[in-house]
């Protein structure tokens, strides 16, 4: 666990958090500190922990009551947070995101980026978009080379295209941290390289990026801390040169992996 500043909270904190369903521990005491500028990836099989904890950080699934009464988890130092005041600092790309909007057969890209305002699926007639909103629309957007699909409807999209899109609308209100669920799944080779590419044009622009993953070629260059998830815990937690190794993913899978790296 890394230590944090006494000025600055940590952009996660998660302290003894276990989740049950149907009498079993999904995540069992699961205890993990992400600070702010810290770019991680957190890496396990189907079946580790890794969709509850996205569910924890997103609010869709609730800790048990801490043993000492202290909040299980906090997000930037608080333990409450209005959903709509969440987005505006963390900004996520996940899979279930990623169903709502591409099943939406009137949406287009970019009434989409503009939603991530809302915190909404698609622009209501209530909501009021400034000069301001459309600015930063068209800035996230081009930031993610998306500008050619702004008139496009979302159910038409390749997967890369629709997630470069979604990753424009979680940017458009330029969080302080990006939160990727596996951000490569459904794209072809040549997709997820200009995805990751992307990701990393984001990262050098300030971003923290928490990439959650099984993929370990998704883990970028920028991405210097691993932690590895294993049956709702914590299996390792380090630098990435340390964590990544034949012997800790072999016995992470639970079958003979061997790692090799490339340039970066």
């Amino acid at each position: 666990m890394n230590e944090t500043s006494h000025t600055q909270p940590a952009l996660l904190k998660i302290d003894a958090a276990t989740v049950s369903r149907g009498g079993n521990h999904i995540v069992d005491a699961l205890s993990l500190e992400i600070a702010e500028g810290e770019h991680t990836a957190i890496v396990g099989p189907n079946g580790s922990g890794k969709s509850t904890l996205i569910n924890l950080i997103t609010r869709q699934h609730y800790a048990l009551a801490h043993p000492d009464n202290r909040p299980s988890i906090t997000i930037f130092g608080e333990d409450r947070w209005n959903i709509f005041e969440l987005r505006a600092l963390l900004g996520i790309v996940s899979a279930d995101v990623h169903l709502a909007f591409t099943t939406d057969s009137e949406l287009i890209g970019y009434d989409a980026v503009i939603s991530g305002f809302f915190a909404s699926q698609g622009i209501a007639s209530h909501h009021e978009v400034t000069p301001e909103m459309h600015e930063a629309a068209h800035t996230a957007l081009a930031l993610v080379e998306a500008t050619q699909l702004s008139e496009k409807p979302m159910e038409q999209m390749s997967t890369g295209e629709a997630r470069r899109v979604l990753i424009a609308r979680a940017l458009v209100r330029d969080p302080r941290a990006l939160l990727m669920d596996e951000p490569t799944t459904g794209l072809d080779l040549v997709a997820s390289r200009r995805f990751l590419e992307t990701l990393r044009r984001i990262a050098a622009r300030g971003k923290t990026l928490i990439l959650v993953t099984h993929h370990i070629s998704e883990i970028l260059p920028e991405i210097e801390r691993v932690i590895l998830m294993k049956d709702g815990r914590i299996f390792r937690d380090g630098p990435k040169a340390e964590i990544l190794t034949t012997e800790n993913l072999s016995e992470l899978f639970g079958a003979r992996v061997e790692v090799r790296r490339n340039g970066e």
